[in-house]
């Protein structure tokens, strides 16, 4: 018959074809429309003999499956000659099929023929027509194959199993129900209104059992009797009861299935050998998620791996009892693993062998995540997430003081080097809860929890609630670990962190200094945290101004982390930006763009094109093409380091902000001044609600708008943003530093706007002195107070004195910024006006 007469939907009234189909419960049957339709094509397909085996864990519905096809069968006339049901577990298989001939086939097999010969004898005097056979629950399919006709093609035999019997069966391997069909089953059991009415709860019974069509069914008839039961109620009693609770145990009259979901289980568990069973105990311990086989290897190292795979192969996957959903890649069904945790805990040592052994590899996995996982290590490790966060739920009381922490601070590394700060913030929230219980307020590992939880708030800009944290921290180790340990110096440089993004530097430099000293005394001077403390150092330095002590700083930092870590690693790239930013902010643009581009695509490579750091390199890129007047190319920068700032960080974050305030600032280096002004407007209040109202970014942000204001004729507006900018830079940088001369270069650029020259005059000289001494001669912000003062002396009528001038940044202009930049045509112009 074609697949298009299985699917009519006119059924035959039933005839007197011979059967002894069992009665079922069938008004639960659903979601199994496509298998039934593949199970007839399997069984005609084939013209000399057609085996099917339904194979499957116990519960996910075989008998069920193979009874709504038997009784399909029937009704539509498809088996003439009969269909016989055999339950392989009851009697002998001879013995049944004797019976059926006598009651159902009217025959008289022999008395004197042997058993074997009384079935040969039925088979060769089988009525006329096809005949379907189904045998429930085949254990040994050799047994069960020698009773049947299997040469006669009229013959088709449906077996369902828990075994994978190889090649010698074709298989159709049922899985659980899917979402809709599980709530589907649940509604015919105890009703629409009453599903609808409590829908997330069902989703949430549904998910209970995995959608295991028996525990569903078992479930549901449990809640019918039970009209005044809400099914949270039902869902608390299967949490506290597990397997145990009698809605998954109690098997109702009208039920195709024989058995409750653990008996059902424990067919396949006794048929399990020692070793087979203590994998299987092993397995119930991990999550419900694919389980990367060599996870398992690591909890049983001291196994051979071939005859480890032999055990899975031959014990559980062939009991189908553990699934493979991928390369070396295996899954449990929940209920499965419920099953075996079961029997975990039945075993006479507790499982306690099994748990330390398990515990023990999964701290190793955990101990393998570093602070800077590559997009590498995050790929490798995605699939070990789901059972280090299993341990946390699970196996924690079973951790060692020393591993404790560990799985909390694996998760919060994958999580927090991603960028993915959010996910990571409960794992180091957790840690902390998790070693204070056990170890109380002082112990170096809740010194470490601090300080990990310190630095995801360091990492989302949340600066004022890291710094306590890690005060904390560095306290109570310098209490347990004395003042010289690498714990300690970690913990000065964190502070230091925070002090330096917060402007307060003066505090920062002597805890840096210290932390330098005390990893070069204690780690020697080639290791990569003396590294990192060199290059904050630098970056200190770079931040006051002081740009000829942070550079030898930061070449040596680099050169450190290239010869430690290997030319490409997320550290070296980290310093390859920051030495070109000190580069960028010295004019030397031809020295800054192929560090920027080198770790711009190193950092791409190694963390993905969507990550913090990728942003960050993005965005100091497109501050070189700014300053070298090289807009369209800037621009696209911008807005994709904007974005993907907004987009990992949130829309309130200290790099947000700086990202905003660098595209503002070129819309404003472009004329764009509607555009601009809404985006620094932005930038100050964001930096001051972050950074509080004295910092040196909140400066720089009052001075990018009052810049903005003055370039648009709103000098009363300007005015007092830059008066205020010049005192906050003064007051929080010292009189010198190149943010203060910026900020006496554009007040007088404001007063020389409005015709006050004798007031502008002064502040004009004062910073381009300050320029020259702090950044060279030959620095563009030194040639543009030149422009500047030269400007005044032109309209001072002083033409000799502004020529020289003039000419001198020109000088400059060209050979840093080259000739086609804005700035140098412009001082052309200006050049010419003289003449």
């Amino acid at each position: 018959m074609e697949s298009s007469d299985w699917d009519r939907t006119k059924l035959h009234p039933l005839t007197d074809i011979p059967n002894n189909l069992p009665a079922s419960g069938a008004v639960t049957f659903v979601g199994r429309d496509s298998q039934i339709k593949q199970l007839h094509e399997q069984l005609q397909s084939n013209q000399r003999i057609a085996i099917t085996a339904l194979e499957g864990m116990g519960g996910i519905g075989k008998t069920e499956l193979a009874w709504k096809y038997a009784q399909r069968s029937l009704i539509q006339n498809l088996y003439s000659g009969g269909v016989c049901w055999l339950r392989s577990r009851d009697q002998e298989i001879t013995t049944q099929i004797i019976d059926f001939s006598k009651s159902h086939l009217g025959m008289k097999p022999p008395d004197d023929l042997e058993v074997e010969a009384q079935v040969s004898f039925i088979w060769q005097r089988w009525p006329q027509g096809e005949v379907l056979i189904v045998v429930d629950d085949v254990v040994e399919y050799e047994l069960v194959a020698s009773c049947l006709p299997l040469s006669n093609p009229r013959f088709k035999v449906l077996i369902t199993t828990r075994l994978d019997f190889g090649g010698s069966v074709r298989s159709l391997c049922l899985e659980e129900l899917d979402n809709e069909s599980a709530l589907t089953l649940l509604e015919k059991l105890i009703g629409q209104q009453r599903v609808q009415s409590q829908l997330e709860d069902a989703k949430t019974l549904c998910g209970w059992v995995g959608n295991l069509p028996l525990g569903l069914e078992l479930l549901g008839r449990s809640l019918a009797k039970k009209p005044d039961w809400s099914i949270k109620k039902l869902i608390e009693r299967l949490e506290s009861k597990r397997l145990e609770a009698k809605a998954l145990t109690a098997r109702e009259s009208g039920m195709t299935a024989q058995l409750g979901v653990a008996a059902a289980l424990e067919l396949s568990w006794v048929e399990l050998s020692k070793a087979e069973q203590e994998l299987a105990c092993l397995l119930g311990m991990f999550a419900i998620a694919p389980i990367p086989w060599h996870l398992v290897e690591g909890c049983l190292s001291d196994q051979d791996q071939d005859d480890l795979e032999d055990i899975r192969d031959e014990g559980l996957i062939a009991r189908n009892l553990l699934k493979r959903v991928a390369q070396s890649t295996y899954q449990l069904h929940q209920i499965v693993q419920e099953f075996f945790r079961i029997k975990l805990n039945e075993r006479t040592d507790k499982g306690e062998s099994l748990q330390a052994a398990y515990c023990t590899a999964m701290v190793g996995v955990a101990q393998g995540i570093n602070y800077s996982p590559t997009i590498d290590v995050i790929a490798g490790m995605s699939a070990s997430i789901p059972h280090l966060e299993e341990l946390t739920r699970q196996w924690i009381d079973h951790l060692s003081d020393d591993q404790l922490i560990w799985p909390y601070v694996g998760i919060g590394r994958f999580y927090d080097g991603q960028g993915n700060y959010g996910l990571a913030l409960p794992w180091y929230q957790k840690c902390l809860e998790q070693t204070q219980q056990r170890f109380g307020n002082e112990h170096p590992s809740v010194a470490t929890s601090l300080n990990n939880l310190a630095g995801l708030y360091y990492n989302q800009g949340r600066y004022e609630e890291a710094e306590p944290l890690y005060t904390q921290a560095l306290q109570m180790r310098q209490k347990l670990l004395g003042n010289e340990h690498p714990d300690v110096a970690s913990s000065l440089n964190n502070l230091a962190l925070v002090y330096n993004h917060q402007g307060r530097y003066s505090e920062a430099e002597p805890l840096y200094t210290q932390a330098l000293e005390m990893r070069q005394k204690l780690l020697g001077n080639e290791h990569p945290d003396v590294a990192t403390s060199l290059n904050n150092l630098a970056l200190l330095y770079d931040n006051q101004g002081r740009c000829e002590k942070a550079e030898p700083l930061f070449v040596q930092a680099l050169e450190m982390y290239q010869k430690l870590l290997g030319n490409e690693h997320p550290s070296v790239a980290t310093s390859l930006n920051n030495l070109a930013l000190l580069y960028d902010s010295q004019g030397r643009y031809s020295e800054a763009e192929p560090l920027f581009v080198q770790a711009l695509e190193m950092t791409q490579k190694l963390l993905g094109n969507e990550h913090p750091d990728v942003a960050f390199s993005l965005n100091n890129l497109a501050l070189l093409y700014d300053s070298q007047g090289r807009y369209s190319e800037a621009e696209p920068l911008f807005v994709q380091a904007l974005e993907m700032y907004q987009k990992l960080l949130g829309n309130e974050h200290p790099s947000v902000a700086t990202s905003l305030l660098s595209l503002a600032a070129l819309y404003k280096n472009q004329g764009r001044y509607s555009e601009a002004e809404p985006l620094f407007v932005q930038a100050l209040e964001m930096t001051q609600k972050l950074l509080g109202n004295e910092h040196p970014y909140v400066a720089l942000s009052l001075l990018s708008l009052a810049a903005l204001y003055k370039n648009q004729g709103r000098y009363s507006e300007a005015e007092p943003l830059f008066v205020q900018a010049l005192e906050m830079t003064q007051k929080l940088l010292g009189n010198e530093h190149p943010y203060v001369a910026l900020s006496l270069n554009n007040l007088a650029l404001l007063y020389d706007n409005q015709g006050r020259y004798s007031e502008a005059y002064p502040l004009y000289v004062q910073a381009l002195q300050m320029r020259q001494k702090l950044l060279g001669n030959k620095h563009p912000d030194v040639a543009i107070s030149m422009w500047c003062l030269g400007a005044l002396y032109q309209k001072q009528g002083r033409n000799e004195d502004a020529e020289g001038l003039y000419r001198k940044a020109l000088v400059i202009f060209e050979e840093k910024l080259g000739s086609k930049h804005p700035h140098t045509q412009s001082l052309r112009n200006y050049l010419a006006s003289l003449s």
